[in-house]
């Protein structure tokens, strides 16, 4: 029978309970033990689940406590100088959780390492940090134990390892960059390979036969001598009779496939549902001896997958390759919900068009089926189902409304370009009146559980709509006073309607739909819950326009309207697959503009769109950037069209390197553009500075994704680095980020600081 493996399952639990283990140890409430056991028994959960559905080989390395690369940096001890871990001692735990949010139980709080998105996906990994003559060693066990505790419990395991030259890649220090273009990184190399050869040795001890190593950046522009370096790193990691699965995933190779040739590993995994097309050119750089997994269940997407059309695509190659042929999902299923069993909230329709990691296994097995010619009359009934769902949504009259298609079809004839920036500015200023290095925030304020359980009582109708609206004013009025009293001055209402800055929306548009146990995990302990764009975009009535209008009435000093934007609302949503994505955006780019014409006509002059996935959304070819970038910018401007000279357009992008792209970020003309940059140091400014960026800027001068407070001489040091490299009269004054995960003593504490720091450099 064709193999039939899994690259990594998810590691939250269906309910988070590895969310709530983890936060609850973090604040003292769980003792690390219990927090272990949780560990275990989602771990032991997952790959019963997985062997029940009928897979040959169970991943073993998807489980981490924050990030895998995390995990992967602790076992190799590059833990940075600041943490002061002893050089010969274990990473433990709570030096993984200090290097990811700058404090845990236990340990000496430092500045986290620094965050960023895993590729075009909406997961974010902690990066890396080398020198130069960085030392590495076996420093963490964890994963060998774990091996361990898979194999005694009677699974056929597959360990999966971040590959040595995607780790060094993705790893950046004062000498280095992310994603170098040359060799410098390359010669850490040979004290890197010896833990992997250490690694891999105690693996084939374990009695494995096969271990995966995810090399992703197969998948984007590679220099040559980076190409060039896999042959000799993967001849060095032979290790006896351990088999290497060499997986790729997120794009075709293109260019990268002759790294393939006579390539020292027993198999090699791609990504067949971003590129079909290399299935030819990949198959013939491989040896007759070399196993081809193929990637054909989309990993990250929710919606069933059309078996029969994809036999008929493997077939020819289960002719020729016979059990050389594997068939997998395209990645990691980390980027999909858990199971879409239990959602009641869906109606039988919709629920019957998705498949979420659980299910996905199931198709794994009737497509093995399928290629095998062994349909009994079990998996029949299961692909006749399948054909069904997929039949019914083809020809759904809920996915397409006319009157989305007529707003689309007068795009060509909507104004996109506004007045210059130096006129809008001018008419900006004279309205707002605002001091030099003007404060903000980014929107959010702390989502108290008292917050949360007025929401949820209110949806479950144990409060009126009536008592609702009284509540949420109230803290309205709260956080407008708060604002005040610490001397902000542009304010925010706070968000607290708010469940997520993609949800809230959606919740509100036609075409959307949503889960109760959707999760996925963004980062850490932090989870979200994309909504799915089934069908056509259109504003039904106005989303933000009255809470918005309230919260401006209280105060004399402006409040921003806090709008998601067309690209970001689309990147965190499962969107749908029968339309191209630009189109989808165009949509929502349209439902934003009616939503920004009443914010404008009530009386609210400073309306923030925020983009923080504009640079997520980037595809990792540079080839395909154009395309994109024009549609993405499009976008943008179309949700801005027509709005008045004084009326102040921010965006917020964070966790974003943007030194490739700055022409496209300018060319979406933002009044003000809030970005992250304290985590890097002011780093990410050289962009704007090289670019001459025209706009106002607000460099984040404070990381909200750890709880430490920089105290106000850091905060106005990284201001001062701020206006060596650009025009003061054009710098803001604000967090790196919406503050809805932070508890409200630090928040205040914050703040208080953030204000005093912009009124020290005013006085300068």
């Amino acid at each position: 029978m064709t193999v039939i493996h899994n690259l990594g399952f998810p590691r939250i639990g269906k309910q988070r309970e590895l969310k709530r283990a983890v936060e609850a140890y973090w604040a003292g409430e769980l003792p690390q033990g219990a927090l272990l056991q949780t560990g275990k028994e989602l771990r032991s959960r997952h790959w019963a689940l997985q062997k029940a559905a009928g897979l040959d080989l169970i991943p073993v390395g998807d489980f981490a406590w924050y990030d895998q690369i995390l995990e992967w940096t602790c076992l190799l001890g590059a833990v940075p100088a600041r943490f002061e871990h002893a050089a010969t001692a274990d990473v433990d735990l709570d030096t993984l959780f200090r290097m990811a949010r700058g404090r845990a139980p236990q340990g000496k709080p430092a500045a986290a390492c620094e965050m960023t998105k895993w590729f075009d996906t909406n997961y974010h990994y902690i990066v890396p940090e080398i020198q130069p003559n960085q030392s590495f060693r076996l420093a963490r066990t964890a994963l060998l134990e774990q091996i361990a505790e898979a194999v005694e419990a009677g699974y056929n395991v597959k360990p999966v390892i971040p590959g040595p030259l995607t780790w060094l890649w993705l790893a950046k220090g004062e000498a280095y960059t992310q994603g170098a273009t040359d060799a410098a990184k390359l010669d850490l190399l040979p004290a890197l390979l010896p833990v992997y050869q250490d690694v891999l040795a105690r693996i084939q001890a374990l009695g494995i036969e096969w271990v995966q190593i995810d090399e992703p950046i197969l998948a984007v522009d590679l220099p040559a001598v980076w190409r060039d370096a896999f042959k000799g790193v993967y001849s060095s990691l032979q290790q006896g009779s351990l088999k290497v699965l060499l997986a790729t995933y997120f794009d075709g190779l293109r260019d990268n496939v002759s790294v393939l040739n006579g390539l020292p590993v027993e198999g090699v995994h791609i990504d067949a549902v971003r590129a079909p097309e290399q299935i030819a050119a990949v198959r013939a750089q491989l040896s007759a001896e070399q196993v081809l997994s193929v990637g054909i269940i989309n990993g990250r997407n929710i919606w069933r997958t059309d078996l029969d059309k994809v036999a008929q695509l493997l077939k020819p190659l289960k002719a020729e390759l016979g059990d050389k042929l594997w068939i997998a999902p395209s990645c990691s299923l980390l980027h999909v919900p858990v199971d879409v069993e239990g959602e009641e909230g869906l109606d039988a329709e919709l629920f019957s068009w998705l498949s979420f990691a659980t299910q996905k296994l199931d198709e794994l097995q009737w497509l093995r089926a399928l290629v095998d010619n062994k349909v009994d009359a079990t998996v029949e009934a299961a692909l006749e189902a399948q054909r069904k769902a997929l039949k019914t949504r083809a020809e759904s009259p809920r996915t397409h409304n006319p009157t989305v298609a007529e707003k689309v079809g007068k795009l060509t004839t909507l104004q996109r370009d506004r007045a210059p920036f130096s006129e809008r500015i001018a008419a900006q200023q004279a309205r707002l009146n605002l001091p030099a290095f003007p404060t903000t925030t980014i929107g959010s304020f702390p989502q108290t559980q008292d917050i949360r359980k007025l929401r949820r009582d209110w949806r479950s109708g144990a409060l009126s709509d009536t008592a609702y609206e009284k509540e949420i004013r109230a803290e309205i009025e709260r956080v407008i006073r708060f604002q005040e009293d610490i001397d902000l001055d542009v304010l925010v209402h706070g968000e607290a309607e708010r469940n997520d800055m993609v949800e809230y929306f959606g919740e509100l548009l036609g075409g959307f739909a949503f889960t109760q146990n959707g999760w996925v995990q963004s980062y850490g302990s932090r989870c979200v819950k994309p909504p799915i764009i089934f069908g056509d975009v259109l504003r039904v009535m106005p989303m933000t326009v009255a809470w918005s209008q309230y919260a401006q009435s209280l105060t004399t000093r402006p409040v921003k309207g806090m709008l998601t934007g067309p690209v970001t609302m689309l990147q965190w949503s499962f969107v749908r697959d029968d339309q191209s994505r630009a189109d989808t955006c165009r949509q929502l780019a349209l439902a934003l503009r009616d939503e920004v014409h009443d914010l404008e006509a009530a009386g609210v002059k400073i309306i923030q769109i925020d983009e923080p996935a504009i640079r997520e959304g980037l595809p990792l070819r540079k080839a395909d950037w154009d395309a994109y970038l024009q549609w993405a910018v499009d976008c943008f401007r179309i949700s801005t069209s027509n709005i008045e000279n004084d009326t102040q357009i921010h965006t917020h992008m964070c966790y974003s390197e943007f030194n490739d792209i700055i022409e496209a970020i300018a060319a979406m003309d933002a009044d003000v553009i809030t970005i992250e940059t304290s985590r890097s140091n002011m780093e990410l400014l050289e962009a704007f500075e090289n670019f001459h960026y025209p706009n106002d800027i607000g460099p984040g001068v404070y990381d909200i994704h750890s709880p430490n407070i920089p105290d106000q001489a850091w905060m106005v040091e990284l201001m001062r680095k701020a206006a060596k490299r650009l025009p003061a009269e054009r710098l803001w004054v604000n967090p790196d980020c919406g503050l809805k995960t932070r508890g409200w003593p630090e928040t205040t504490e914050a703040l208080k600081t953030m204000v005093a720091a912009a009124k020290e450099l005013r006085q300068a």
